[in-house]
């Protein structure tokens, strides 16, 4: 994967580039929206490309391993081809999802062993199937196995988890070197650089991915419990590290504040969840803040949800009509703020990158950041 930087702001950290892949060429900073199980929940994949403009989506080894399987996408020819999706996905590891099941998962040197959350049967995940699934999906970027630990974790556990995390690297290194892709395209394999919220681990985990001469690079871990200056201060000790010439990807993170935080501090790759759960449940994010459209002040509201915004819901439904879809139990209401979200976040990080290119881009986040932190 050839990533090129083309700007860097002049008095803050944040850059816009772009890299190749076989399904085409990404612009950053980008964000991704997530297609757990190979779609993006509730909304076609026809308005992920007009009227979101999504450019690279994101989906779960540990999800597609469980359904539809491996033996139906390696049948259809890989993900792209299973949901028509021609543009790049990455896929993240399961390492997240395999740490948020609990007591049904076991950890060890070999690998995890988990239970699945649809029918509780028993499945391995190592370093080296990990690697294999993903080959088998076909994801343009693929990520290394990792244990995700909680950002409350304590000091040992967290020392003890990265140096497992490590191990697990060169593992994932080795499998993916012997194994080739299986669709006629090139895959792209990103270390994860975890430790915790604690600074001396975070080096240790940044110089140790670095030494790989990878692609591209994922900061996991964070978003999962700790505070919030705690996170931008890993994002810090990190990118300080990490080659300057490559991507790096901040994994599961965040709000729109944090997603411009990220970006400041030299992140150019983002997914998260909360668009299309928020847009689901009638949080709607706008240039000028966040938005409970369930309220009754909305009800006779007949201005677009985001009168500064600029994709179709916003020319085509005011804010009482979709109250009532909410109210009505409309299915439509929740596919629309979802929509909605998800084309509010793309224009967040292609406005971005205009800014850096502008070199206004300091400002205009502190300005943004605390519009969107507002309630309406």
């Amino acid at each position: 994967m050839k990533f090129e930087l083309q700007h860097t702001s002049t008095d803050s950290k944040a850059r816009t580039g772009q890299f190749h892949t076989g399904h085409g060429v990404v612009e950053t900073p980008v964000f991704m929206p997530v297609g757990t199980i190979g779609s993006v929940k509730g909304i076609h994949f026809k308005d992920l490309k007009e009227d979101i403009k999504a450019r690279i989506i994101l989906g779960n080894t540990y999800h597609l391993y469980l359904r539809p399987g491996i033996e139906i996408l390696e049948k259809a020819g890989g993900l792209h081809r299973f949901i028509g999706w021609d543009k790049p996905i990455l896929t993240d590891s399961g390492g997240f999802q395999v740490f948020s099941l609990g007591d049904i998962r076991k950890i060890s040197e070999e690998g995890a062993k988990f239970q699945s959350h649809i029918d509780g049967s028993r499945h391995m995940f190592s370093p080296e199937v990990v690697i294999d699934i993903q080959r088998a999906i076909g994801a343009d970027i693929i990520m290394a196995f990792d244990e995700c630990t909680p950002g409350d974790a304590d000091y040992g556990y967290a020392k003890k988890s990265l140096e497992l995390t490590q191990r697990w690297l060169e593992r994932c290194i080795n499998q993916f070197e012997v194994t080739q892709p299986g669709y006629g395209y090139q895959q792209t394999l990103f270390p994860i650089v975890q430790g915790c919220v604690y600074p001396d681990l975070r080096v240790k985990a940044a110089e140790h991915a670095a030494t790989y001469n990878a692609d591209g690079y994922a900061i996991g871990g964070l978003s999962v419990g700790e505070k919030e200056e705690d996170m931008y201060a890993m994002i810090e000790v990190v990118n300080n590290i990490l080659p300057a010439h490559k991507p790096r990807y901040l994994m599961g993170v965040g709000n729109p504040a944090n997603i411009l935080e990220g970006i400041d501090r030299g992140i150019d790759m983002f997914d998260c969840v909360m668009p299309t759960r928020n847009g689901r449940n009638g949080m709607l994010f706008t240039r000028n803040g966040v938005i409970n459209i369930r309220n009754s002040k909305w009800s006779a509201d007949f201005t677009p949800v985001d009168p500064e915004g600029d994709s179709f819901v916003d020319h085509q439904y005011t804010r009482a009509y979709l109250r009532h879809l909410f109210q009505a139990g409309e299915m439509l209401g929740p596919m629309i703020g979802s929509i909605h979200n998800l084309a509010f976040y793309m224009w967040l990080v292609n406005e971005a990158r205009k800014q850096i290119i502008q070199g206004t881009f300091k400002p205009w986040k502190e300005k943004m950041v605390i519009q969107m932190r507002h309630r309406l």
